[in-house]
């Protein structure tokens, strides 16, 4: 693992701070460090998927770790001398006329005319033991993701009402050995249940008790009467929320849904901050990431180019 160390006399001003330093933060980086851009990137270290083992559907890594494709992608970045890299948090940001300022919880202060958060989202797990250590592992929430690998094995899904009928219909592509776990009363419709069992979806409305598992490898689903029912992997949508609460403190508006609004050049409500990755999109995908990144460093350099021309 190569280590990146940010020396005491780096700069202070930049043209562009990129606040998260994954998929999205270094595709965007990369797109501004070839515009000879002084871009700094801060990076907390804590993707949502550093539990992962493989990372799948990304063309030329399909099956690489997902930290294995950070590093080599930081590697390449970094070959552009005006892009910086510091490991730490960005906890504070302001804008003062066309400035930003962003301060890191060490204490340091950089200044920027444009921001890029690519900070991600956090997955809000359930209060079901073992879940959270199962998380990316057996416990998965993308068919695109991690469908292929666990294909046609006994597989539940953890949701209740709209939202079970809509994920059993789709998972049912990729396993005909599926069970719904509604984790208490269902919420289905009659129609909804109807149709899935139509499919052979198996409908379990017991309350889960626990996850039993091997260092995330899922061995079976305990219940609180005591039974249990073996499955190989789950699929689950928990709720999430900002990694960073600074967009909203910026003012940058969310959506229903809780992530930040943008529009199709990932320009947030807030002029001259621009948000890509997990944190602006449903789409949880490193290629989606790495697109939108791309998009975003093209974007913020025209923006760029055109104020000083």
């Amino acid at each position: 693992m190569i280590s990146f160390i940010t020396f005491a006399g780096m700069k202070a001003n930049y043209d562009v701070i990129i606040i998260g330093g994954s998929y999205a933060g270094l595709s965007a980086a990369m797109s501004l460090g070839r515009a000879l851009k002084d871009i700094l990137i801060i990076d907390s270290g804590k993707p949502c998927n550093r539990q992962t083992p493989n990372a799948h559907n990304l063309i030329t890594h399909d099956g690489d770790t997902p930290a294995s494709i950070k590093e080599h992608a930081l590697k390449q970045v970094l070959q552009y001398p005006s892009v910086t890299f510091k490991n730490g948090s960005a906890i504070k940001a302001s804008k003062q006329t066309d400035l930003f300022t962003i301060q890191t919880e060490s204490g340091e202060t950089y200044t920027a005319k444009k921001l890029l958060f690519a900070t991600g989202i956090v997955d809000i797990m359930p209060d079901i033991p073992g879940f959270a250590d199962c998380w990316g592992i057996t416990v998965v929430h993308c068919p695109y993701c991690h469908g292929y690998e666990i294909h046609s094995q006994p597989t539940g899904i953890i949701a209740n009402g709209d939202m079970a009928f809509e994920y059993a219909r789709l998972i049912n592509n990729w396993t005909k050995n599926l069970t719904l776990f509604t984790n208490g009363t269902s919420q289905l419709s009659e129609e909804q249940y109807q149709k899935l069992q139509e499919h052979q979806i198996t409908i379990n409305d017991k309350s889960i008790s626990s996850l039993n598992h091997s260092d995330g490898v899922l061995k079976h689903v305990e219940f609180a009467d005591g039974s249990i029912q073996n499955v190989k992997a789950i699929y689950s949508r928990p709720s999430i929320k900002q990694h960073s609460d600074l967009p909203e403190l910026l003012g940058c508006e969310l959506t229903d849904m809780g992530f930040i609004k943008v529009d199709g050049f990932q320009a947030t409500t807030i002029d001259g901050v621009f948000a890509a990755g997990d944190n602006a999109t449903m789409f949880r995908s490193l290629a989606i990431a790495i697109a939108d990144g791309n998009k975003a460093g093209a974007v913020i350099d025209k923006q760029l180019i055109q104020e000083r021309f």
